[in-house]
């Protein structure tokens, strides 16, 4: 491995070889190499499976492969921090894929504008199916819960699909304190309280695949919902009216029934209302997508991710 690299990519994985195939085949083509990676399988069930991968780009990469039992992604990234030799450490889900210029555009926006930690944005890929591109940009439209991740300025919360974090910072704070389930927003909620420079850095997009189908994202989005208010538990006033939108929005849609019994008028206004929200969510995924089966999937994801999402905040909530 390098001596002294700038970067170490910490990478945990849990059974989705092909996924970590894909993404250690980006990062053999970066225009910037000074960067280890460390890949660490958290408990996968063909033991050697991650660690086969790796070998495939050993001669391309310096890395190295950890396997460990299973304990969720926050432990599993903790444990290659310990190992990690770079300034920064920087971490990814096993379903992305990197541009090439990924770590050239970390370091030309930290060479004029130092951060301590920062996050990137996701797309989908153009050889991503058409259902995962357009639950690709749901998630990251402002439309719906990609908006509660903040803007550039000092709301922004880093997401540990694409996050980068200093060394310091990794000291100061311990890293992840959660297993799973919004352990990047308690840790991004964390870095702002001590004071740590946080930003996006727009350029430093991956691509990223997120689930094959509706009802894998939907039980997904179910455990973003819930995390959410785990972080509410622990951050007092961290849970804010934006963060209910996905409720009220889940609860709306299945009211609609109810409020024809009530008054139809009212009941086509309702449905009105929502056709014209869905509408906007079509016309910004065919702008942002140039693609109108991207944008017409756009609209079952959007219903699949705000009601999942919904459905996970009411049920943490009631338990709590």
């Amino acid at each position: 491995m390098t001596s002294n690299p700038k970067y170490s990519v910490v990478i945990p994985v849990y059974n989705r070889t092909e996924e970590l195939d894909e993404l250690l085949e980006s990062l053999t083509k970066q225009t910037f190499q000074n960067f280890e990676v460390i890949v660490v399988d958290d408990g996968s069930t063909y033991k050697t499976a991650a660690k086969d991968v790796c070998e495939k780009y050993s001669s391309q990469l310096h890395m190295a492969c950890y396997y460990k039992q299973n304990s969720g992604p926050g432990p599993s990234r903790n444990f290659g921090f310990r190992q990690a030799r770079g300034d920064y450490f920087v971490v990814f889900d096993s379903d992305c894929i990197l541009p090439p210029t990924y770590f050239e555009s970390v370091e030309k926006f930290l060479s004029d504008q130092l951060l301590d930690a920062w996050g990137g944005p996701d797309r989908g890929h153009e050889k991503f199916t058409s259902l995962q591109q357009a639950m690709a940009f749901t998630m990251s439209s402002v439309l719906t819960t990609g908006g509660i991740r903040g803007g550039k300025g000092e709301g922004f919360q880093p997401r540990s699909f694409n996050m980068g974090l200093s060394r310091a910072v990794v000291q100061k704070t311990g890293g992840f304190q959660f297993d799973r389930l919004a352990e990047d927003i308690e840790l991004s909620i964390r870095m702002k309280k001590e004071g740590f420079r946080v930003g996006l850095i727009p350029d430093a997009y991956v691509y990223h695949k997120r689930r094959t189908n509706l009802g894998e994202f939907f039980r997904q989005v179910q455990g973003f919902g819930r995390g959410r208010v785990w972080v509410g538990k622990i951050h007092k006033g961290e849970v804010k009216l934006t963060h209910w939108f996905p409720t009220v929005f889940f609860l709306g849609l299945i009211s609609i029934p109810f409020i024809f019994l009530f008054s139809k008028l009212l009941g086509v206004v309702s449905l009105v209302l929502l056709g014209i929200y869905l509408m906007g969510i079509f016309i910004d995924g065919l702008f942002i997508t140039k693609s109108l089966s991207v944008a017409l999937l756009s609209i079952p994801s959007t219903i699949v991710q705000l009601s999942g999402y919904g459905i996970g905040f009411l049920k943490e909530k009631f338990q709590s």
